[in-house]
């Protein structure tokens, strides 16, 4: 028993445009949107970016791993 072949069709042979839907989920939008709003308002308030004028905690651990070094 022969199989039929399938053809495959030339997609410039078409002649009604290919329509594309892209659908996003609500976080796609939602979380760039609230991290903007956040740098927004560190940019507007730098006093309250605690984080820029601390000590940064990779400081404290590389001296905590540079301790443990010289202890062994």
């Amino acid at each position: 028993m022969s199989a039929r072949a399938h053809t495959r069709r030339d997609p410039a042979d078409r002649t009604e445009p290919a329509a594309v839907e892209i659908q996003l989920p609500w976080w796609a939008i939602a979380l760039p949107a609230v991290a903007f709003a956040a740098l927004l308002l560190l940019i507007l308030n730098p006093a309250d970016a605690h984080a820029a004028s601390s000590e940064p905690v990779v400081t404290h651990l590389l001296e905590r791993v540079r301790a443990l070094l010289a202890a062994i």
